[in-house]
């Protein structure tokens, strides 16, 4: 359980660092448009690009799903950070969450 909590800190700061490295360096504001556009600059990129997009897209319609199921509270806040933020945080954070959440519903039962 720990892990998915240290994947979420890496996923904020290595995501932030280059985000505001981007801000800082550049005339242009950094918007969704100039974000996909900056993904797509060469074939590798665009296929890690699209790779993040597909797959982080599949895991938040789960998230949703799964975060409901489990009447978890705030599930509107993994929706929101994963494009606030950045997915590398908000799926970690949301499998950490889910496993406390897990964890208090078996000793609620046991």
């Amino acid at each position: 359980m720990g892990i998915y909590f240290l994947l979420a800190v890496a996923g904020l700061i290595l995501t932030w660092y280059h985000n505001l490295q981007f801000m800082m360096n550049s005339d242009e504001a950094l918007t969704p448009t100039r974000f996909i556009q900056g993904g797509l600059v060469n074939p590798i990129a665009s296929s890690i690009t699209y790779d993040l997009i597909i797959g982080a897209s599949a895991f938040t319609i789960w998230m949703m799903v799964e975060g409901s199921r489990l009447k978890m509270k705030n599930i509107w806040f993994y929706f929101i950070t994963t494009f606030l933020v950045a997915f590398a945080f908000a799926g970690p954070f949301f499998l950490f969450m889910r496993e406390r959440k897990l964890m208090t519903m078996e000793k609620l039962q046991g």
